[in-house]
């Protein structure tokens, strides 16, 4: 058994539950969370970033200074975004499958934040209401 835990953009949550749905998920779990990646560190890449998220966030109704402000303290590292935590169990065999679909709903052209899937080893589970144990338990 293994615990497939799945961090994703807030924007998201649909496509990859009805991802989930689609692959057989039998159940799943769902929480809002806070938090942020890996930094861009290189100053060309950095200043490639700025220059796309001003110009996505810029409009007639935006404060400039508001505006370069949350790209800063994004760029920076010193922002946490919300994001969506998917906790699915499943059986060995069925991780790939369920791991290709978390990754095409989430995958973006952004190059930057599109999540972060773990898969960690699950030593029992147990059904409260019928008392099945370990894979029984989990599907």
């Amino acid at each position: 058994m293994k615990e497939i835990m799945a961090i994703v953009r807030m924007k998201k949550t649909g496509a990859t539950k009805k991802a989930l749905v689609a692959a057989g998920v039998a159940g799943f779990t769902a929480v809002k969370v806070s938090g942020r990646g890996k930094l861009v560190t290189d100053p060309q890449e950095l200043e490639k970033c700025r220059e796309k998220l001003l110009a996505m966030g810029m409009d007639e109704f935006s404060d400039a200074t508001d505006t370069e402000n949350l790209i800063t303290s994004f760029l920076d590292g010193s922002r946490f975004f919300p994001r969506r935590l998917f906790t699915v169990l499943a059986h060995d065999d069925d991780v790939p499958r369920i791991v290709e679909a978390i990754t095409q709903a989430n995958r973006t052209e952004y190059g930057i934040g599109d999540g972060a899937i773990f898969v960690l080893p699950v030593s029992d589970a147990l059904r409260v209401r019928t008392g099945e144990a370990g894979e029984a338990a989990i599907w």
